[in-house]
C-alpha cells in the first residue's frame, strides 16, 4: 500500500522492496510533475544502502539514460542528482561504470542548467577518484580540457570539481591532457583568486609534469616563475603541490637552469628545514600535507645539487640538510630524504 502523500514535492512511496519499482513506473509517466515527485522521493530512498542497491542492480539504469535527454532542465538536473548520490557507494560506481550511461551524461556537460553542469561534474568526479572510473574517464579528457578553456565564469565549485577530476585521470595518464594544450590551460588556474582552484590546478600540473614531454611543456610554456611564487602560498598544500612539479620538472637539465636562474635554491631549503616542533600543533590531515611539503622540496633540492651552481649553492648551506638527516625524533621518510640530499651535495668523482 502507498504511504500518504504528505510532501507535494515527492511522490508516495509503496512500503518494503515494492518502493524502488513502483517509482521507477513513476518515472514512465508523461506527465513531467510525477516524474519529478518520482526522481525527488528516489533521491530520499537512495539513502538507504538496501534501496540503492535494488536501484543499482535492478535494471533501472537504462530508464535514468532516458531521462537525461528529457527536454525539462529540472528533471536532468535531478536525474544527475540522483546519479551522484548513487556514486557515494562502491557499488553505484561500479554499475554506472558498467552501463552504457556515460556517454548520455557526459553530453550534459555543455547543458543550459547550471545545476545540471554541476551535477554532471560531481558524478564525474566520484567516479575519476577509481582507477577503472578514471580510466573510462580518459577519453573525456579532450572535451574537459575544452570546459576548463571555456568556463572562465563557471562557479568556483565547478572548476574544482572539474580540475580535480582532471587530476585524477592525469595521474593514470597524463598523455591526453598533454595532448590538449593541458599546460598552457591549467598554468591561467595557477594564479586564480580562490584558494581551492589553485590547489587542484597544482595538483593536476603535477600529475603532467611526471612525463618526460609534461617537464619539456612546463619550461616551454614559462610555468616555473607562477610556481616558484605559489611556494609562498597562504595554503599548505598549494606549496606542496607546486613543489611536486619543480620536484618532477627539475629531473631534465632545462628545469634545473630555470629554478636556478629563478633562484629556488633558499626558497626550498626554507621549507625543508622547517623544525618539527613548529608543527606539533598541528591536525593529522595538515601534518601529512605539510611532510609532502618537505619531502618534494628535499628531491628537488636533491636533483639541483645535480648542476654544479646548485651543489655550489648547497653546500654553503650544508649544516641545515645535515641536521634534518640526523635528528632522532624527524619523521623516518623525510631523514633518508634529507640524507639523500646530502649524499648528492657532497659527493665528489
Amino acid at each position: 500500500m502507498a504511504g500518504v502523500l504528505i510532501d507535494p514535492t515527492r511522490a508516495p512511496v509503496a512500503f518494503g522492496r515494492r518502493a524502488v519499482p513502483q517509482l521507477f513506473e513513476e518515472l514512465q509517466r508523461p506527465e513531467t510533475g510525477r516524474r519529478r515527485r518520482a526522481l525527488a522521493s528516489l533521491c530520499d530512498l537512495v539513502h538507504d544502502p538496501e534501496r540503492l542497491y535494488q536501484t543499482v542492480n535492478g535494471g533501472f539504469l537504462e530508464q535514468l539514460k532516458v531521462l537525461l535527454t528529457d527536454e525539462d532542465p529540472s528533471l536532468r538536473a535531478k536525474t544527475c542528482d540522483l546519479l551522484h548520490l548513487l556514486t557515494a557507494h562502491s557499488v553505484g560506481r561500479q554499475a554506472l561504470l558498467s552501463s552504457s550511461i556515460l556517454p548520455p551524461l557526459s553530453q550534459l556537460l555543455n547543458d543550459s542548467s547550471s545545476s545540471c553542469r554541476r551535477n554532471v561534474h560531481q558524478v564525474l568526479n566520484r567516479l575519476a577518484q577509481l582507477p577503472a572510473g578514471a580510466d573510462a574517464l580518459l577519453t573525456l579528457v579532450p572535451k574537459l580540457m575544452l570546459k576548463l578553456r571555456e568556463e572562465e565564469e563557471e562557479e568556483e565549485e565547478v572548476q574544482v570539481l572539474l580540475l580535480s577530476t582532471l587530476s585524477c585521470c592525469s595521474r593514470l595518464d597524463a598523455l591526453p591532457a598533454l595532448a590538449s594544450d593541458g599546460v598552457s590551460l591549467l598554468q591561467r588556474k595557477l594564479s586564480h583568486r580562490s584558494t581551492n582552484v589553485r590547489r587542484e590546478a597544482a595538483a593536476a600540473m603535477m600529475a603532467l609534469s611526471v612525463p618526460e614531454d609534461g617537464k619539456r611543456q612546463v619550461c616551454e610554456e614559462a610555468v616555473l616563475p607562477v610556481l616558484v611564487d605559489l611556494l609562498q602560498d597562504e595554503d599548505v598544500e598549494v606549496q606542496a603541490n607546486a613543489a611536486g612539479v619543480i620536484m618532477y620538472t627539475v629531473v631534465i637539465t632545462t628545469g634545473k637552469q630555470q629554478c636556478l636562474d629563478l633562484d629556488v635554491v633558499p626558497v626550498l631549503l626554507h621549507l625543508a628545514s622547517k623544525k618539527k616542533e613548529e608543527e606539533e600543533e598541528e591536525d593529522v590531515e595538515r601534518r601529512r600535507r605539510r611532510k609532502a611539503l618537505v619531502m618534494y622540496s628535499l628531491r628537488a633540492l636533491t636533483a639541483l645539487a645535480e648542476a654544479p651552481d646548485g651543489r655550489r649553492l648547497l653546500l654553503e648551506q650544508l649544516p641545515l640538510l645535515v641536521e634534518r638527516s640526523e635528528a632522532a625524533e624527524e619523521d623516518r621518510d623525510i631523514r633518508r630524504a634529507a640524507l639523500t640530499a646530502v649524499r648528492v651535495v657532497t659527493w665528489t668523482p
